[in-house]
């Protein structure tokens, strides 16, 4: 066991941080000026038992930059001598400006115990805090002081020393900077690796950080033309997408992190003063107002996305309709009749039944830019906050969810910050539950086709509202039964508001939206000829004493995709569906837009003009609302597709997993349909 080791006082200025140095080593004190610098260097001695403590007492600062002596200073002192123990002596009446010095200290994973100075004045003002709440989410033990009353000394030395000779560290948390930043940071990291050698992840990528914020200390050791073209080419880019530079951006995050903790953890009892986010937090993160606030504005996303993209989706309509007429008029029905029949019926009704969607797409997305970069998007994970303990899933769990209204693929994969195995389990199960972007083409052809303009956009609130409420009690099911144990809390990043650039939005949304096209000009324009060829062959002689109608049924139902559906269709039938629906069903597995482009396929066999307003046609002669919305819920609920399904295997490391979540979300998918179908029928009928 260490008898003798070194622990430095860090802090504010004016934290009462030398009040504290004095309380623990007395007269036994020395000073003298830093090597080479003309800044106090304090030093003291004290024992503790049999052990033997090196106080020193680092300049005060605000922050580990290098932008003073100061600041070089405390970080060298730091990450040359390397401490046993770092005592940051934190003004609890000013918690939030005091942590930022912390949450610096956290990133360089050095060893911290939390000294909460000024108690006595922090509760003369009304401020409670949650010591073991915050401990928790900052990932340091803490010990309240009164500095100018020598109170809290001895607790504080004994669990230094506690600290210090414990065998295990546990590690801080580690700030998430957002997706364009962390993908600047993996960049720098990339280049760094083949550098330089450092001790730890960490300190590479405190390395990277450092670098992007442009520290002029960290910038001079590694001033090779490699590191700094890589570096000056992510700076260029975070600022042309973000509108402000890594710098600002990279501290509005560590400020979001010290806010997402202060709101979760401290109780105001008397009136203080507040910035403009605090006053906007005041009525967004409102107990009783903040929830229908929420669900007030994704239902504005909703009606928006069917309001505003309703033309430009029906001028698309048209064009590919036109494109099919005008095909079809100047391609002889005798010439290559497999090759014309392949591009008007597969092609043009297959991908662009899909593409015809992209200004929902555009829309949706665009609104979710909007509601991520003013910063409040942070916020519906705090207000879920309490839902998402009370469920059994960790807090982090709400990003990766809400990443999953995008794409399920990258939402799965952002389950990796979750450090509990149980966590990332229930939480990828129940990714699939929330509907992706994919998904949006199903409920735009569908909603229309059966319901009114005013129900349109109440009818997709309530599917997607369907799907969350489902995640819930689903991974309240999981965490009672098959992945029992307790959720750690975390702190959800609170960031200032701010305006979001017109650059920035529009990148974020082609982004995605490119992604959306891509996929239907390749896996689905390929998809689509499969399934054209599945519903056209083989070709059997037509019944001459049969109506068009009928000759083409028949037709269909001679097709391999035909038969495939009419061997599903007795179990299909209870829930509404017919073996039309079914064979669409199939195609979604590899992509739940295929599903449309599918339909699409099928009524367009034999009509080479067919397109998608007569398909909504076609849709609304065959089938019920209750069809509809049946069809709507399975597909919210059933079969992954089949890139969520291989993410799952990989993230999870079990092929078992992945098979259970694709057998079991079908088989609810499945009960849940058929429960509301047939009690539908009944009160309908």
């Amino acid at each position: 066991m260490k008898k003798k080791f070194t622990i430095a006082i860090a802090g504010n200025p004016n934290s009462g941080k030398t009040s504290i140095f004095n309380n623990l080593t007395g007269a036994r004190q020395h000073v003298g000026n830093y090597p080479g610098v003309t800044v106090e260097k304090k030093e003291g001695t004290r024992r503790y038992g049999d052990v033997e403590i090196n106080f020193v007492d680092l300049p005060g600062t605000y922050s580990l930059a290098a932008y003073s002596a100061e600041e070089v200073v405390a970080r060298n002192f730091i990450l040359r001598d390397k401490p046993d123990l770092i005592i940051d002596v934190v003004d609890v009446s000013n918690l939030e400006r005091n942590l930022y010095l912390y949450v610096q200290l956290m990133e360089l994973n050095a060893p911290v115990l939390l000294a909460f100075n000024m108690v006595d004045v922090a509760e003369a003002r009304g401020i409670k805090l949650d010591n073991d709440l915050l401990s928790s989410l900052l990932g340091a033990a803490i010990v309240e002081t009164v500095g100018s009353r020598n109170r809290g000394t001895e607790e504080l030395i004994a669990k230094a020393v506690e600290l210090v000779q414990s065998a295990t560290q546990s590690e801080p948390p580690k700030i998430l900077y957002g997706r364009h930043i962390e993908q600047a940071i993996d960049a720098v990291e990339g280049v760094l690796e083949r550098e330089a050698a450092f001790s730890s992840e960490r300190e590479r990528r405190w390395t990277a950080i450092k670098l992007l914020e442009n520290d002029s200390e960290v910038t001079a050791q590694f001033n090779s033309g490699r590191v700094s073209a890589v570096v000056a080419e992510q700076q260029r880019h975070i600022e042309f997408v973000r509108g402000d530079t890594a710098e600002m951006l990279i501290a509005d995050h560590r400020y979001g992190f010290i806010s997402g903790a202060y709101h979760e953890a401290v109780r105001v009892t008397s009136e203080t003063r507040h910035t403009n986010s605090d006053r906007i937090d005041e009525i967004v993160l409102h107990r009783v107002w903040g929830v229908p606030i929420f669900l007030g504005l994704m239902y504005l996303l909703f009606w928006l996305t069917f309001t505003v993209g309703t033309p430009p989706m029906e001028w698309l309509d048209a064009l590919f309709g036109w494109t099919a007429d005008t095909l079809a008029h100047h391609w002889p029905a005798g010439t290559l009749p497999m090759m014309r029949d392949l591009v008007i019926d597969g092609i043009i009704s297959g991908v662009g039944g899909v593409l015809v969607f992209v200004p929902n797409i555009i829309l949706l997305f665009l609104a979710i830019a909007l509601l991520e970069d003013t910063g409040y998007m942070a916020r519906t994970a705090f207000i879920m906050d309490n839902l998402m303990h009370r469920i059994g899933l960790h807090g982090k769990s709400f990003i990766p969810l809400l990443t999953g209204f995008g794409c399920t693929v990258p939402a799965i994969m952002a389950t990796r910050t979750l450090e509990n195995r149980r966590d990332r389990l229930t939480t990828m199960f129940i990714l699939p539950l929330i509907s992706c972007g994919a998904r949006l083409p199903i409920y735009a052809l569908i909603i229309p086709a059966f319901f009114s303009e005013p129900w349109r956009a109440p009818v997709l609130w309530c599917i997607y509202l369907s799907g969350i409420l489902l995640a819930v009690l689903l991974a309240r099911v999981l965490r009672k039964t098959l992945l029992k144990g307790d959720s750690m809390p975390f702190v959800m990043e609170l960031p200032p508001y701010r305006l979001p650039t017109l650059k920035g939005l529009l990148i974020h949304t082609w982004e995605k939206a490119w992604i959306y096209i891509k996929k239907a000009g390749t896996v689905i324009l390929a998809i689509s000829i499969v399934l054209w060829f599945l519903t056209n062959y083989p070709k059997v002689e037509a019944d001459q004493s049969l109506a068009p109608e009928q000759q083409q049924a028949a037709q269909l139902a001679s097709t391999f995709a035909g038969r495939i559906g009419h061997a599903m269709e007795p179990a299909l039938r209870p829930l509404g569906f017919d073996w039309k629906i079914g064979t669409a069903m199939i195609g979604a597995f590899a992509a739940k837009e295929v599903f449309v482009a599918q339909l699409g396929i099928v009524y367009s066999v034999g009509e080479a003009d067919e397109e998608s307003v007569p398909l909504r046609t076609q849709l609304r002669e065959n089938y019920t609302p209750l069809t509809a919305v049946c069809i709507m819920i399975f597909m919210l609920i059933a079969t992954p597709c089949m890139a969520t399904i291989a993410m799952t295997r990989r993230e999870s490391g079990s092929w078992g997993w992945a098979l259970f979540q694709l057998g079991g979300l079908t088989l609810l998918a499945y009960l849940i349909t058929l429960l509301i179908y047939q009690l539908g029928s009944l009160v309908i009928g």
